[in-house]
């Protein structure tokens, strides 16, 4: 097996992912030694049952950034430092702690109606298309799919629409690692602690005040951080969940024959896109506890294991002969103890539902503007979504009965 690293910039990955993903795995194998930003090593994990044994023995590969033995190699202004540095959160957790934050976050989200959950993402699809539906076109991306999941989370938290909107850009400049990363990071910091401050003095039907009421004892300082790993797995994943269904059913004849009125189709699309175009292709990471072998590879105590949700998807070991469609073991909401909570993903499907099945609704004719083959998708290796999603469409009168 090569042992020369890869590295995670470059254009391969987001041009061709599956073909990039299939050409390291019939050089590297399983386990990918890679470099990211600025040379920093880590090893990532594209094998099915090798991701799965990762994120199930956490006695071996562990949680927490703090067992890292790279530190001394990060910049100060390194761009992902947001994913690795270690904050009191449930991501970062282990043991006990890790139980005594994923209980509360589960109770928080499990309280919310589910039946209350989808008049309001209804609400939300209807106001945001009444927007746009006398145009005649637009980029369902930007004024669609990135805004409604967002939308939908405020309300979640308590928030007004335009609040929920102000915290989408901002979590979008930190997830996307630019060089605004870490001050995206600070400024939510600081939103959360204001929204915090305003739940302690006013409690309200919402998540924040149901966290903060929990028998887990949040501090504001835990919560704060916690409410932002709370909206960073819930927004930005189902955006790119949405516009990737979108894109997909605009795109594959065997959705676009049947796009207007095919609410049944709806499903099957989300659930292959999450085998074929995973909004998360790769998360950061786990952390050895000690030497161990992995995929043939030696992995050292400290090193750090990046999770190739996308890559193990894509295994053909697991893939061969079985098809996506009411297949549900795609490692895309992860596996085990960190695993996305399983109220968090009945959100966030209900969302990606909803929004795309409204937007049918509403707008039956919908077109892509441009060949398929000038969509463009973000430049990160990290998350897989289109930069932009053109359609055109009738021109409709707004709807405003909501």
């Amino acid at each position: 097996m090569n042992s020369c690293p890869v590295r995670l910039r470059g254009p391969e990955h987001t041009v061709d992912p599956a073909g990039h993903i299939e050409a390291m795995r019939a050089e590297y194998g399983a386990v990918v030694p890679v470099l990211m930003d600025a040379d920093v090593p880590a090893w990532m994990v594209i094998g099915y049952r090798e991701l799965h044994h990762v994120l199930n023995t956490p006695a071996t590969f562990a949680r927490s950034s703090a067992r890292w033995n790279a530190w001394d190699r990060v910049p100060a202004d390194w761009p992902l430092l947001p994913m690795v540095i270690q904050m009191p959160t449930v991501l970062y957790s282990e043991g006990d702690e890790h139980r005594r934050r994923a209980r509360a976050i589960t109770d928080a989200l499990a309280a919310v109606d589910p039946h209350e959950l989808h008049s309001v993402t209804v609400r939300m699809a209807d106001r945001l298309i009444d927007s746009f539906c006398g145009a005649g076109g637009v980029d369902l991306r930007t004024a669609y799919a990135a805004r409604i999941p967002a939308l939908v989370l405020a309300w979640i938290f308590g928030l007004d629409e335009h609040r929920g909107d102000e915290l989408a850009a901002v979590m979008t400049a930190m997830i996307d690692g630019g060089p605004d990363a870490m001050v995206a990071q600070r400024e939510l910091l600081a939103r959360m602690a204001h929204l915090i401050a305003e739940r302690r003095a006013a409690p309200g039907p919402d998540a924040v005040s149901r966290l903060l009421a929990h028998p887990a004892g949040y501090t504001d300082e835990e919560l704060t951080a916690e409410l932002i790993v709370v909206l960073g797995g819930g927004n930005q994943p189902t955006a790119e969940w949405i516009g990737n269904a979108l894109r997909l059913m605009l795109t594959d004849e065997r959705f676009s024959a049947s796009f207007a009125g095919a609410r049944s189709s709806v499903r099957a699309a989300l659930n292959e896109v999450l085998w074929e175009d995973t909004p998360t292709q790769i998360q950061a990471g786990r952390f050895a506890v000690h030497d161990t072998e992995l995929g043939g590879r030696h992995i050292r105590q400290g090193d750090m294991v990046l999770l190739g949700l996308s890559g193990a998807n894509r295994d053909p070991g697991v893939r061969a002969g079985v098809p996506a469609e009411g297949n549900n073991a795609h490692l895309s909401f992860s596996h085990g103890a960190h695993q996305c909570p399983f109220p968090a993903q009945d959100i966030a499907e209900t969302v990606a539902a909803t929004a795309v099945e409204i937007l049918l609704d509403r707008l039956p004719d919908v077109e892509l503007a441009v060949a398929p083959q000038e969509l463009r998708w973000r430049p990160s290796p990290w998350v897989r979504g289109v930069s932009s999603l053109p359609v055109t469409f009738t021109p409709g009168s707004p709807r405003g009965d909501y």
